[in-house]
């Protein structure tokens, strides 16, 4: 077992070494320039790239829990408008480069079983947040009767178009189209009748502490 200090430094110069070289560019001796350690001495505690960037994506979801579990108190339409801002935000240059090397990251899936049930699993935690606030939306009356894990793969599946499209093409405006799509044709037929989406977020969702603490991370596209 990695000790946490340890695991948290090699967590970080893996974001900053992907956000920096990209998936496709990166190797163990950058994320070994970014720490006091050597690459023999990474290769000791993850046998591979492979399982290093393999636990990277576990690290993302432990973090995305534990943001999830600070604002579980809000009320679910607060939280739900937390979460469409999170996702359709311009992002800054460094969460930009951070979302390719995700996405590049993504294109491995289909040829690696590792990576493929590392990404499921954030999918499936990304899911169950949204069922979540979708069912408690149900329970204080905001949202309509409705089917949360239709509604929440739906919203999930808009998002990441909006997002692909957005990296790959260099056009922002998918994001806010999305957004008003979003809102105007999906979550206007789940509201409640007089119940409107806010217009501005009272609160943003989260960021991962760890890794904000050096850079600006975000882990949108895996939780």
């Amino acid at each position: 077992m990695t000790d946490p200090d340890v695991r948290d430094a090699i967590m970080t110069a893996t974001y900053e070494a992907l956000c920096e070289e990209g998936y496709s560019d990166l190797t163990a001796q950058a994320i070994a320039d970014r720490t006091d350690r050597s690459k023999a001495a990474l290769f000791y505690h993850y046998g591979s790239r492979e399982a290093l960037v393999a636990e990277f994506i576990e690290y993302l979801i432990e973090g995305f829990e534990s943001r999830v579990t600070t604002i579980e108190d809000q009320p679910a339409l607060e939280r739900l408008a937390a979460f469409v801002d999170w996702f359709l935000t311009d992002p800054d240059d460094e969460e930009l480069a951070f979302h390719t090397a995700l996405l590049e990251l993504r294109a491995q899936a289909p040829y690696n079983d590792v990576f493929r049930a590392k990404l499921r699993e954030s999918d499936d935690r990304l899911q169950r947040a949204l069922e979540e606030i979708l069912r408690d939306g149900i329970d204080e009356g905001v949202f309509q009767d409705h089917d949360p894990a239709a509604v929440a793969a739906l919203l999930l599946a808009a998002f990441d178009g909006a997002r692909i499209r957005q990296v790959t093409l260099g056009r922002n405006e998918y994001l806010e189209t999305i957004r008003a799509g979003t809102v105007a044709h999906v979550l206007a037929d789940v509201l409640e009748p007089g119940i409107e989406f806010p217009a501005e977020v009272t609160f943003t969702f989260p960021r991962d502490e760890r890794l904000v603490e050096t850079n600006s991370a975000d882990d949108r596209d895996e939780q």
